[in-house]
């Protein structure tokens, strides 16, 4: 009897490390899937870093060409300048020394007498203008310069994987704060947050939009900050947004998805919301610039809407806002899967902007919250607005505060890089209407057309209106179109302008709707 209880005792341990054997199996084939996860994971790092390299390379491989080419355009001009100008003194040498042939064959020797004296005197003159260094070469065939590439070829041979053992773990997935997010016109404001819970530190984050049309993210904010505004973007769009943390361990995995949809460009007026709108607007920081291409801007404090949609089910938003971060919300606590997404809705249907003193010329002059300019100088100055527009219809207005009836003011828009010391519309980055107090002239590249009667004075109104859906541009006077439509087939990015001078003070207007006859026939149309 004692030994069949001795037996039973060791079965039941034997039970134990059998039972704790499966565990384990199952451990392993769970790591097996793991491994292959993190191997496709790794691999698809490693190729996007090399490829990044090979793009880096291929950029720098275009800039040193084009400096070849820069260099061998050079050396053809200075050789065929110097070519060209040694022609000319050769054809005038071989024309004066046939000439002085012809003359030492007359036979008249008082004749020749006559003309001999001038005759010496401007051969040695001829002479001596191949003096030293006519005959020699302005430039050599030879490019001096020299592709220093033995430090990149041994950081290619060197390049290899850096074993680094975590002594910690990588940084909680950053949350998103919704009651701080927002978009305006055609910028979003996103800011997030480290879980409340959390007790790993982010050194950083690192910021991800799409492209706006459901392309490949790429990165748009790397720092320490935990709140940008994205300036630049289109309107009426949808962008896709992620965040992630780091610190030297390693990178968190992403929050979730949110979706931003820029400014309407439409005229409605009305626009019911299925939810409570939160009736204050929370101030928002400013930050640095963080990329060449989107900046940073004063973060803009505009409401912001909210539907938020998690598979398989959906979470009604009747309630307050302040419930998507009570306790047991998924939103807040739960990890980021990619088919989670969050919503926010600009109801705002026009655009609202100012004048840019960045981009101005040095002489004009700013008040008004920059909405009101005027000139330091007697000549055409340009001014921009702060906003640039590639898609839908915008409307906006300019008062004349004041006019001595002499100067030529224009309106409409222009590129970028138009011209800022003359008229807008001198160049072909700028079209524009010009007008006096008795008519009006539309102007692109200087080309002036379609003058008509009827023009401004003190308390004018001018109206703009750039519909990019039908590429065209249209101006008003004191609410009446003037003249036809002034450009057609208008493409591209478009910023609001103006250029007036010393005798000439205007006052912007934005956030306008669309003229009602307009839109009246657009939708007819």
């Amino acid at each position: 009897m004692r030994k069949r209880s001795q037996l039973s005792q060791a079965l039941n341990g034997l039970s134990d490390r059998a039972k704790e054997a499966k565990e384990f199996l199952v451990q392993l084939r769970n790591m097996v899937q793991q491994i292959q996860e993190n191997s496709v994971e790794f691999e698809a790092c490693l190729v996007a870093q090399c490829d990044a390299l090979i793009d880096a390379l291929n950029r720098r491989k275009a800039q040193l060409l084009a400096r070849v080419n820069k260099e061998h355009e050079h050396k053809l001009k200075v050789v065929r300048d110097q070519i060209s100008h040694c022609t000319v003194k050769l054809r005038q040498t071989t024309g004066l020394m046939e000439y002085c042939l012809e003359v030492i064959k007359e036979n008249d020797p008082s004749g020749f007498l006559q003309i001999s004296d001038a005759l010496i005197r401007r051969v040695h003159l001829t002479e001596d203008q191949w003096g030293k260094g006519t005959l020699t070469p302005r430039m050599t065939t030879d490019f001096d310069l020299s592709l220093d590439n033995s430090p990149l070829l041994q950081s290619i041979h060197q390049l290899d994987f850096v074993q680094v053992k975590a002594s910690s773990p990588v940084p909680a997935i950053p949350i998103l704060q919704l009651e701080e997010c927002c978009t305006h016109n055609n910028s979003a404001t996103l800011s997030w947050k480290q879980p409340p819970l959390s007790t790993v530190p982010a050194e950083g984050y690192i910021l991800e939009l799409d492209d706006g049309n459901g392309g490949q993210f790429r990165e748009v904010y790397v720092g320490k900050e935990t709140m940008c505004t994205v300036d630049g973007l289109h309107f009426n769009s949808t962008y896709n947004a992620r965040v992630k943390a780091f610190n030297k361990t390693g990178v968190s995995q992403y929050s979730k998805t949110l979706v931003l949809q820029t400014s309407e460009d439409t005229d409605s007026e009305e626009q019911t919301l299925p939810f409570p709108v939160p009736s204050e607007r929370l101030p928002l920081r400013r930050m640095s610039p963080f990329s060449s291409t989107l900046n940073l801007q004063p973060s803009f404090p505009g409401r912001s809407y909210f539907d938020f949609r998690s598979s398989p089910h959906q979470l009604s938003l009747h309630s307050s806002l302040q419930s998507l971060n009570a306790p047991g919300c998924n939103f807040e606590t739960q990890s980021a899967p990619y088919s989670q997404l969050v919503d926010i809705k600009k109801l705002l249907a026009v655009a609202w902007f100012a004048f840019d003193p960045g981009s101005a010329h040095s002489d004009i002059i700013f008040s008004n919250d920059n909405l009101t300019v005027t000139c330091s100088s007697y000549d055409d100055r340009v001014v921009l607005g702060k906003t640039g527009f590639s898609k839908g219809v915008h409307y906006w207005e300019l008062t004349i505060d004041r006019y001595d009836n002499h100067p030529d003011p224009a309106f409409g828009v222009a590129r970028m890089d138009v011209m800022k010391d003359v008229m807008l519309g001198k160049d072909d980055k700028a079209w524009a209407m010009y007008v006096d107090n008795n008519r009006s002239w539309f102007m692109h590249n200087n080309s002036h057309t379609n003058r008509t009667e009827g023009g401004i004075a003190k308390g004018a109104t001018i109206g703009v209106l750039l519909d990019l859906n039908r590429k065209t541009l249209t101006f008003f006077i004191n609410d009446e179109q003037q003249g036809p439509i002034a450009f057609e087939n208008v493409e591209g990015l478009f910023f609001p302008a103006v250029s007036l001078n010393r005798n000439v003070q205007v006052t912007l207007h934005t956030g306008l709707p669309v003229p009602d006859f307009y839109s009246s026939r657009a939708s007819i149309a």
